[in-house]
């Protein structure tokens, strides 16, 4: 049984460093060849302070946790039946290499589809840098098959 005690009660914020080798090797593993995803000079020259994040690379962030499932097993999902299915993103302010991101989550909502054989949690996550500004909000969309 899924613990909808959480809904709307935002989790507590997590605070990550942008670190530059992982920021390049995310950019080269979803295939851009920009420059100013690699190499700083050319992020400065381009009008930005660093190494510019690729879009979705913030949702990687929240992954900078020892157990990335420990959210799923304290809100009674079996960790070994979810699927990640479906994502979207808004953004604010670009994220660069060196900031210091903070995410905090919310469960927005549980329901179930198929007589209950699947259920869907949707979470959203805002994040904002160093100084304080939003820099992206995404939802997701995890199914547990039941």
């Amino acid at each position: 049984m899924v613990d909808t005690q959480y809904i709307n009660q935002p989790f507590p914020p997590l605070t990550v460093d942008v670190e530059m080798g992982q920021l390049k090797f995310f950019a080269k593993a979803v295939g851009e060849t920009n420059p100013i995803y690699f190499d700083e000079e050319a992020a400065q020259q381009a009008g930005h302070r660093s190494i510019l994040a690729p879009p979705t690379y913030a949702v990687t962030l929240g992954c900078a946790v020892p157990d990335p499932f420990a959210r799923a097993r304290q809100l009674g999902m079996d960790v070994t039946k979810i699927l990640h299915t479906n994502q979207r993103f808004e953004y604010f302010a670009p994220i660069y290499g060196s900031d210091q991101i903070t995410l905090v989550a919310t469960i927005l909502d549980f329901y179930e589809k198929r007589r209950g054989q699947f259920l869907f949690m949707v979470e959203e996550t805002v994040a904002h840098n160093q100084f304080g500004e939003l820099t992206t909000r995404f939802k997701q969309t995890i199914v547990e098959h039941r």
